[in-house]
């Protein structure tokens, strides 16, 4: 099960810089954490019940 976390992530577009990338789910499953690729601006998402089934978000 260590692997099950692993690929899982959220594609962000990083309003900031305007570029994609990534970010990635933390080995608890608890959130999706990142920085933008270009800034190196942080990003953390929590994971809970009731959430969307989206995989492709803004961070402002």
């Amino acid at each position: 099960m260590e692997n099950e976390n692993k690929n899982k992530f959220l594609g962000i577009l990083f309003e900031c810089c305007n570029v994609y990338g990534r970010i990635y789910k933390n080995k608890e499953g608890t959130f999706y954490q990142g920085r933008c690729p270009k800034c190196m601006r942080t990003i953390k998402i929590k994971v809970g019940d009731g959430g969307t089934t989206s995989r492709f978000f803004k961070a402002y």
